[in-house]
């Protein structure tokens, strides 16, 4: 296709014009990735019209319109900006241990999630007895956040499909993997950071969770939740498998 080209570009900082290595660049039409070498450059397919992700870990995420102009074949200087972070005050609580395992175990917070390792694999994965989600009334459980979600997603089927190829290639999976902004499924899922702690809530992933994960782990907690929805929605699976029922659990 004549009309795809590559897209050549440096990222540096705004502030000491220093090159930025290892900054992630996503074309958000095509779902390619890369990432800048040692010396802030990068080179990433793209046409005419694309949008390309921008990002680093303590700046300023940009989108990039691609216009015809900058598929001439000359390198890109791109600045982009550190963030500005407020830091609030945390309280630190120290937990009283005595060298005594039995009595330092029962003194360490418990939570009903846990997180695995398995050998092998790059990520941490969330165990734990799921916890039944209770309505209030049929009207609730009917327009529940998941279900709106479901039938959301459900018309825009190449957003399903960009967050599919995320998960499952090994480039993207490296770039995701290393990504804890959320900003890329929010793209996507066209939701707000709130509206997506809400869904994971709902999908019965803990704050922990929610906090902690990787967007790689977040994207395939999004799609397991939604892949567990259609089997239910399509008569696949008992009601009382899935995690949300209008009957609590014991």
């Amino acid at each position: 296709n004549d009309s795809i080209n590559k897209l050549k570009g440096r990222i540096i900082s705004v502030t000491d014009k220093q090159p930025l290595q290892s900054a992630h660049i996503l074309n958000l039409n095509s779902v390619v990735g890369t990432t800048t070498n040692r010396d802030g450059q990068f080179q990433i397919t793209a046409q005419a019209n694309d949008t390309i992700f921008i990002s680093y870990v303590g700046f300023q995420s940009i989108k990039l319109k691609v216009t015809n102009d900058l598929l001439k074949g000359h390198e890109l200087e791109i600045a982009i900006h550190e963030k500005t972070v407020n830091i609030d005050e945390v309280t630190v609580k120290a937990h009283k241990l005595i060298g005594v395992l039995v009595v330092d175990a029962a003194n360490v917070p418990l939570d009903k999630y846990n997180r695995i390792k398995i050998e092998g694999l790059p990520q941490a994965y969330e165990i734990g007895r799921p916890q039944g989600k209770e309505y209030t009334s049929a009207l609730n459980a009917v327009f529940n956040p998941i279900d709106f979600w479901y039938n959301k997603l459900g018309k825009r089927p190449k957003q399903l499909r960009k967050l599919k190829k995320l998960k499952e290639e090994d480039k993207l999976r490296d770039i995701m993997e290393e990504k804890f902004s959320r900003e890329i499924l929010m793209e996507y899922m066209d939701m707000s950071r709130k509206d997506l702690s809400d869904l994971l809530k709902e999908c019965n992933y803990s704050n922990r969770f929610i906090r902690k994960a990787s967007d790689l782990q977040v994207i395939e907690a999004v799609l397991e939740c939604y892949e567990s929805y259609n089997a239910l929605k399509k008569g696949k699976v008992q009601r009382d498998i899935i995690r949300i029922n209008n009957n609590k659990q014991d």
